[in-house]
């Protein structure tokens, strides 16, 4: 019996089969691009189904914030899943309270253009808002990429 276990745990660890990318899918970066903006898709559409739902009993901007707020986890933990492969639990709630840092910097993003959009139309009308918060979620997504890749998941840059 021990000489089955010794020829048992003496077997070579394979390592996984790792699967060749071609072309442009080659590099890590444009993996995570693509898984990236599938998230966001997801998420800006939860967002601003929120943000319109929400409009018109609490205003614009405690809408804009209580959609980011909401969706901020929901992105985080798709991000951390699916575009930097990230699987194990540790790091977790360090991850998930970087993530609201970021979103709080989208939430300033896409509320000072609010702001702004009411500054120069003050009759701006619900689909104005959502033109410009969406407009503005194109900037604060770049910025929130580059965080997540150089700052929070930076352990994950090449998967």
């Amino acid at each position: 019996m021990d000489a089955q276990l010794e020829q048992t745990s003496a077997a070579p660890v394979r390592a996984p089969a790792r699967r060749r990318h071609r072309g442009v899918l080659r590099y890590p970066l444009v993996r995570q691009l693509l898984r990236f903006t599938a998230v966001g898709v997801v998420c800006t559409a939860t967002s601003l189904a929120l943000y319109a739902f929400l409009r018109p009993y609490v205003g614009a901007q405690p809408a804009n914030a209580t959609a980011l707020v909401l969706t901020s986890l929901m992105n985080t933990a798709l991000n951390r899943r699916l575009t930097f492969k990230i699987t194990e639990r540790h790091r977790m709630k360090r991850d998930h309270l970087n993530g609201l840092i970021v979103i709080l910097v989208a939430l300033l993003i896409t509320g000072g253009s609010l702001g702004i959009l009411h500054w120069i139309n003050p009759a701006a009308t619900v689909a104005d808002e959502l033109w410009t918060t969406t407009l503005a979620g194109f900037a604060a997504t770049a910025v929130r990429f580059t965080l997540l890749r150089h700052w929070i998941f930076r352990r994950a840059r090449h998967r």
